[in-house]
């Protein structure tokens, strides 16, 4: 997904109260600059930006994802120079509901559902005349809709991965699919069964082509068989919940992000509390839940495997549901990740969740694809949810 810029209102502010007094150069750094790095940098439009950061070492954190309790899921995997981030947090939360369900410890393929949520980008765009986004972000609930259509298969089917490659990269790949489509937009040429053909064949050099029939236990069968009959899935069992004054709470509505670029209207809408503390009741039950997040953040720390909101944004306890939309609307919040949450700490006070995550930045401390999460940044910071109905039987009944 998308990377932003820091707030730079925030900043700013900082910046100025700290080193309006007296030059840094010549006095001894107070408390709060020891605590907080502040620094400006040249961008490559050549525009200053201030950026902010803060000593994690004064941050009482869980020691290790041992400290946590844990939901089934497999060990994290990198996407590497993908933005199918999504794609890896929702087939990992497939995963771990296969083990609820059924019991079944199945490794299902992220490419298989990458190769078809392209297709299905390229025809929603020769449909719309070139106006629908092109990006390769997406949402979880993306992987419902695949499926569905498609089907599902396990990793060792497909690997989306060309022979003499070991790392997904997708740089090439979505250039040639966004040339292709931006060349079709100035030709006016609107021809969706040539275009798909065309774009098919951008897919199957690069990701190599999907396989039609797979064996399974000696019997052969399609994707879309191996789904119904094997899998089980519930698809339609699976609901998104968000949390915005733009619409009406315990209504459902749009998710109004870019990557949301099918303009699904199918997340339901819920106050702050409501949100906060169904996530903690689905977890503390055994539940998981694929969520989106903004990790573009001074207080999210890969080094770390922390995520937390420092006091010089919103201290802990006035996070509320203006604050979250405050900076939704104005941008310093966005949706630029996806990931699973699969574990929490039974200590309350601060309460921290499990993150599993496929980004590079979870890769930089010791506990090499994982964050914890403090309630202050799931407040703040994540802004949808998917679980299974189950999980949220009681706050349905609040819908109209």
């Amino acid at each position: 997904m998308k990377r932003k810029s820091l707030a730079f209102c925030f900043c700013l502010l900082l910046f100025f109260t700290l080193s309006a007094l007296t030059p840094s150069s010549q006095r001894e750094k107070t408390p709060a600059e020891k605590d907080v790095a502040i620094y400006v940098k040249k961008t490559q439009e050549g525009k200053e930006t201030t950026s902010l950061s803060l000593d994690f070492s004064k941050i009482k954190k869980p020691g290790s994802p041992q400290e946590f309790k844990q939901c089934f899921h497999f060990p994290p995997i990198r996407q590497y120079k993908t933005g199918t981030c999504w794609c890896f947090a929702a087939t990992s939360f497939f995963e771990s509901e296969l083990k609820r369900l059924f019991n079944k410890e199945i490794k299902l393929s992220e490419m298989y559902t990458v190769y078809w949520e392209y297709v299905e980008k390229a025809r929603r765009f020769i449909r719309e005349k070139g106006n629908s986004a092109l990006g390769e972000g997406s949402e979880p609930n993306a992987v419902i809709e695949r499926m569905k259509k498609y089907g599902a298969v396990r990793e060792s089917d497909y690997g989306g991965l060309p022979a003499d490659q070991k790392e997904h990269d997708h740089s090439k790949l979505f250039q040639e699919f966004k040339n292709y489509l931006e060349f079709c937009k100035q030709q006016g040429d609107w021809d969706e069964e040539r275009t798909i053909v065309v774009i098919k064949s951008i897919l199957d050099k690069h990701l190599g082509k999907p396989p039609e029939t797979i064996t399974v236990d000696g019997k052969t069968m399609t994707p879309n068989e191996y789904l119904e009959n094997v899998l089980r899935l519930p698809l339609n069992d699976y609901l998104c919940f968000m949390s915005f004054k733009y619409i009406p709470f315990y209504t459902k509505g749009e998710y109004r992000v870019p990557d949301n670029w099918w303009h699904s209207q199918d997340y339901h809408n819920i106050p702050l509390p409501d949100f906060y503390r169904t996530i903690v009741k689905a977890i503390e039950k055994g539940f998981t839940a694929a969520i989106a997040a903004d990790i573009s953040e001074p207080g999210n720390s890969g080094e770390n495997n922390i995520a937390i909101i420092p006091t010089f944004d919103i201290p802990r306890p006035v996070i509320d549901q203006d604050s979250r939309e405050f900076r939704f609307d104005n941008k310093t919040s966005t949706d630029d990740h996806s990931l699973h949450l699969v574990g929490y700490k039974e200590a309350k006070n601060p309460e921290w969740f499990l993150i599993k995550d496929s980004w590079e930045t979870a890769y930089l401390g010791k506990d090499k694809g994982y964050f914890f999460y403090r309630d202050d940044y799931l407040k703040l910071k994540v802004l949808v949810f998917m679980v299974h109905k189950d999980a949220v039987s009681d706050l349905l009944k609040k819908f109209k």
